[in-house]
């Protein structure tokens, strides 16, 4: 599943920009959908086209959190950090060879906050089973 998604990852991030679909106009197409609704009102008056691509970089970084913590395991945690931002850096670098493809640092941001965010989750879901072994070790 992890080089599966990662697969993804890449064909989101690594082809050139003349065979990318305009995220800019889906995140204005969603957000106009959005305002529609008069009780999303609070939420939508805070948006605009950037945060939302913003917040579409962390998701997607989310999953690669989950599974780099799944691979190295609770105890290396900061591993798995460590790896999803040398992850998301090399995108970047290597999108500043790519035709119609502008690497920016915020993408390294929003992308090490998913890392993080799938990496506590991760931690989250994988608690009780991590307890379970504790207890067994210690009787």
């Amino acid at each position: 599943m992890t080089l599966l998604y990662l697969g993804f990852v890449g064909l989101v991030t690594l082809t050139p920009g003349s065979e990318q679909p305009d995220y800019s106009a889906l995140a204005a197409r969603v957000l106009a959908r959005l305002e529609r609704y008069p009780d999303l009102e609070p939420l939508t008056s805070r948006l605009s086209v950037e945060r939302v691509e913003f917040l579409a970089n962390v998701g997607l970084f989310v999953p690669v959190g989950v599974f780099l913590l799944l691979l190295v395991g609770a105890r290396l945690w900061l591993v798995a950090l460590a790896a999803g931002i040398v992850l998301t850096s090399m995108i970047e670098s290597v999108q500043r060879e790519i035709p119609g493809r502008v690497p920016d640092p915020r993408d390294v941001a929003a992308n090490s906050i998913g890392t993080f965010v799938g990496i506590a989750l991760a931690l989250v879901l994988t608690l009780p089973a991590t307890l379970r072994r504790r207890r067994a070790r210690s009787a």
